[in-house]
C-alpha cells in the first residue's frame, strides 16, 4: 500500500503493446500487488492520446527486456471490446493477472489477433478458465457495466496516457510507469 493506505492500480488497454511491456513487469517491480484493472484505451483516452506504434522501438525494448520476440498480428489495430470485456470478467473470478498476461503473450508474441474469439479462448485456458464460462461470463449486463466503470474511473483519474498506475491521488504514465511508481512507495520488491 502507498504511504496513504491506497493500492496501487494498474490501468491498462489489451490492444497496447507498452501495456504488454508493463504487464510482463509491474507485479515484479511495485515494492506491493496493484489492482489490475483493464480498460477500453478508446474510451478512457482522448482521441489524440492513441497514437501510432512505434515497431522498432517496441522490438528493441521487448529484446532489452528478455521477451519473447515481437509478432504482430496481421489486423491491427485490434477491436478488442471481447477481450476487455473477458478480462473484466476474469477479474471478478480472481484471474485479471493470469488471463491478461495470456492475451497479451498470445498478441505480442504469438501474433494472434485480439479481437478473434478463438483468441480470446486461449487466453481463458492458459489460465484455467472454461471456455462455457468464458462467454457466458462476457455476456453478463454486470460485466459490461463494472467494464464501464472502470473506464471511469480511469477518466475520473486523470489518466491520459496508458499504461498507468494510480496511487491514490498520483498517476504515473507510460512505460517507466512502474519504477516511478515503485520510488513513490518506498522502493522496488
Amino acid at each position: 500500500m502507498g504511504a496513504d493506505g491506497a493500492q496501487p492500480v494498474f490501468y491498462y488497454d489489451l490492444g497496447s503493446p507498452d501495456c504488454y511491456l508493463v504487464a510482463e513487469r509491474v507485479m515484479s517491480t511495485l515494492p506491493v500487488v496493484p489492482e489490475w484493472e483493464p480498460v477500453r484505451g478508446r474510451a478512457v483516452l482522448s482521441a489524440h492520446a492513441v497514437g501510432a506504434v512505434d515497431r522498432e522501438r517496441l522490438a528493441a525494448r521487448i529484446e532489452a527486456l528478455g521477451l519473447l520476440a515481437l509478432r504482430w498480428p496481421d489486423r491491427w489495430p485490434p477491436d478488442t471490446e471481447l477481450a476487455t470485456l473477458a478480462a473484466t470478467y476474469a477479474k471478478r473470478v480472481g484471474r485479471a493477472v493470469t488471463f491478461s498476461l495470456a492475451a497479451f503473450r498470445q498478441v505480442f508474441a504469438g501474433g494472434r489477433d485480439l479481437s478473434e474469439e478463438s483468441t480470446v479462448l486461449i487466453a481463458a485456458a492458459a489460465c484455467e478458465m472454461h471456455p462455457t464460462a468464458m462467454l457466458k461470463g462476457v455476456a453478463l449486463r454486470s460485466v459490461r457495466t463494472a467494464l464501464a466503470g472502470a473506464d471511469a474511473r480511469a477518466r475520473a483519474a486523470g489518466i491520459g496516457e496508458l499504461p498507468a498506475i494510480a496511487i491514490g491521488p498520483r498517476t504515473y504514465c507510460g512505460e517507466d510507469a512502474p519504477e516511478r511508481a515503485a520510488l513513490a512507495l518506498g522502493g522496488a520488491r
